[in-house]
């Protein structure tokens, strides 16, 4: 399988983070805004019935694109990967079901067969099933592994909600009620300096979308879009060129090393071990002190900033780093 969204794929076969969630929510939203658009025109057009949304779909490797990544613009979609042979699952999906029906369009369940659909699985690195992660405005959530009792499990949805709408502005279908699509105001014009610097970062100039989001903040400093564009494009330089054994094994060998553990808290971040990039970093100032305290906390900081600041695993680590600070 192909998917169109190549970050979300890439991220998928690495294990790691949309490291463009940003560029990637604004091309979705542009979709989720055509088809509203199609569902108002078809529900005008002499009294034809838009079709109904789902709130429970099967999703195979031909269907993903359209169901998950583009849907993701709308409302957070959370995916399940099960089989039929896994007692687990059958305990775990129920409540999924049941619960995305409750809270009636402010999540999709998507449900994928890992035996019949095998590229996905891999792809996406599942190790062990039940598992279930969350696609939100293109990018890949973790959410958890293993079954979940109910109570734990609505936990996880509400959080996840509430990282949809403040980072993304993205509530789901107004009352819940199938069919029907919130309202939003037209898709505005990019700015072409910040889709410069976008570009530049697809292509692998990261040298130049370091350059271009900097001179989109010299304008604009509040710019939540070139912040996190500009952390993840000098992540990403960071790491260029790493060797990933060199690395960890200098880490390993040399706890007290600080640029070591740096460097293997951005391969870790990289890599989608986004609590042990933070762990790694908390553990860092929390047994220095001085220049090197403050290097490890800047660092920290600025991996926070790729992950975004309602990331529920960066609020847990703002609050380990207070601990060892204070």
């Amino acid at each position: 399988m192909q998917p169109r969204n190549t970050h979300l794929n890439s991220a998928a076969l690495r294990g790691a983070v949309d490291l463009a969630a940003v560029k990637a929510a604004g091309e979705a939203a542009q979709k989720a805004e055509q088809a509203r658009a199609e569902r108002a025109r078809q529900a005008a057009d002499g009294g034809v019935e838009a079709p109904a949304l789902q709130l429970v779909i099967d999703v195979t490797e031909e269907t993903f694109e359209e169901e998950v990544v583009q849907r993701s613009a709308e409302v957070p979609v959370v995916i399940d990967f099960w089989a039929e042979w896994c007692g687990p699952c059958k305990q775990l999906s129920p409540i999924l079901e049941r619960l995305a029906e409750e809270y009636a369009g402010r999540i999709v369940l998507a449900k994928i067969d890992v035996d019949a659909n095998q590229m996905i699985a891999q792809q996406f690195g599942i190790q062990g099933i039940p598992a279930v992660l969350a696609v939100v405005a293109g990018q890949l959530v973790p959410l958890f592994q293993g079954a979940e009792n109910e109570a734990n499990v609505r936990k996880v949805l509400d959080q996840l909600i509430s990282v949809a709408e403040q980072r993304f502005g993205i509530t789901g279908l107004v009352g819940g009620v199938p069919g029907e699509a919130p309202e939003s105001a037209p898709v505005a014009p990019g700015d072409p300096a910040l889709n410069a610097a976008h570009d530049a970062l697809d292509r692998g100039d990261l040298a130049g979308a370091v350059r271009a989001y900097q001179n989109v903040l010299a304008e604009n400093p509040a710019n939540t879009e070139a912040k996190l564009g500009l952390a993840q494009a000098e992540l990403l330089r960071r790491v260029e060129g790493f060797d990933a054994q060199a690395v960890r094994s200098a880490a390993a060998g040399s706890p007290a090393d600080v640029q070591a553990q740096l460097d293997a808290a951005d391969l870790d971040l990289v890599g989608g071990h986004v609590e042990d990039a933070f762990g790694r970093l908390v553990d860092v100032v929390g047994r220095t002190a001085g220049a090197d305290r403050d290097t490890a906390r800047v660092r920290l900081l600025e991996l926070f900033e790729v992950i975004g600041p309602e990331d529920p695993r960066v609020v847990a680590a703002r609050t380990a780093l207070a601990r060892v600070l204070f």
